[in-house]
């Protein structure tokens, strides 16, 4: 009768080879994204949180927008903060609005 040899499908072999490399491509993507940019923003993240939960009254902080004033009071999610030597300007803010601290000596 026939003589039929059993060989490996080039196709077949090709095909696993192409997915298998762009399973490898998927995950260099991913490790990318997530050293580049996912993992400093946890970062920051917590450093701002540890900036916000260590703020106490008499800091010195300087705002978003650039004003620098001094920590009145605290509340939850808000603080007022005067601003220059003027003592009757006091106003409230939220925390996050805050963007860097110093403490008080």
């Amino acid at each position: 009768m026939f003589n039929t040899v059993l060989a490996a499908d080039p196709v077949a072999g090709s095909s696993t080879a192409q997915l298998i490399s762009m399973l490898i491509s998927f995950a260099l993507l991913g490790l990318f994204f997530y050293f580049m940019i996912i993992r400093p923003q946890k970062k920051e993240q917590k450093r701002a949180s540890a900036m916000l939960a260590s703020l106490e009254i008499g800091d010195s902080i300087l705002t978003n927008s650039g004003f620098y004033g001094v920590v009145i009071d605290i509340s939850d999610d808000t603080v007022i903060v005067e601003f220059g030597s003027n003592k009757n300007c006091r106003i409230p803010m939220q925390k996050s609005s805050i963007a860097q601290v110093e403490k008080a000596q």
